[in-house]
């Protein structure tokens, strides 16, 4: 995990690099989080530290071990698969009003997000642009609430995709789903748009929870 410049917002910043950690692999289920030793490697006092992983505890990233202490969880495929069962039908509607509205920004935000995963190498650069590709739709969509009711759930399906992003079948098949989403946002096929984006949640969720049975048993 790189050092966090000072002026970013500390708590926001603490968050986002242990999500980065966990969903990477960098850091695995069990390993212990030792406030102190995370402040140093992050350059930043424990105070945001502190509040970055309660929060995390909160969302199911973290147990608690020994005495105010805290660990990486194990992935819960039963809680991402109900996830992936509400997104289905948030991402559907979300998609359906950005399909309403076609507003030009948020398509060339967009069309910025998969032409970059185009070009990207490595899994992690994909996870990444995956939940770009999403957060954007939901903003290409007007309606502010969709990113608040998904936003909190989306660490706990970060590391879950990660691995379902290692196998190259998937990634491709993924991002022809995400332009075809695009695609028919652009065209204001409300239907469509929704249908697309609602089969594509529900295909990842199927093949996310393939993925984890599989390690499961090889483990």
């Amino acid at each position: 995990m790189e050092p966090i410049e000072t002026g970013e917002t500390l708590i926001d910043k603490v968050y986002e690099r242990v999500v980065e950690a966990i969903a990477d692999g960098a850091l695995l289920p069990g390993m212990r989080i030792l406030q102190g030793e995370l402040a140093a490697r992050l350059g930043v006092s424990r105070q945001p530290v502190s509040h970055a992983l309660h929060l995390l505890h909160r969302q199911g990233l973290l147990r608690e071990s020994g005495r105010k202490g805290f660990e990486i969880a194990p992935v819960d495929p039963e809680r991402v698969a109900q996830i992936y069962d509400v997104r289905a039908a948030l991402d559907g509607l979300a998609a359906r009003r950005a399909a309403a509205r076609r507003d030009g920004a948020a398509l060339a935000e967009l069309d910025a997000i998969v032409a970059a995963a185009g070009a990207a190498a490595g899994a992690s650069a994909l996870l990444r642009l995956d939940l770009a590709f999403h957060r954007a739709l939901y903003r290409a969509s007007g309606n502010p609430v969709f990113e608040t009711m998904t936003g909190p759930h989306f660490p706990a399906l970060a590391r879950a995709m990660a691995a379902v992003l290692e196998t190259e079948d998937y990634r491709a098949r993924a991002w022809r789903e995400h332009a075809e989403i695009l695609a028919r946002v652009r065209a204001g096929d409300e239907a469509g748009a929704e249908a697309a984006a609602r089969d594509h949640a529900r295909n990842a969720g199927e093949t996310t929870a393939r993925r984890l049975a599989e390690l499961a048993r090889a483990a």
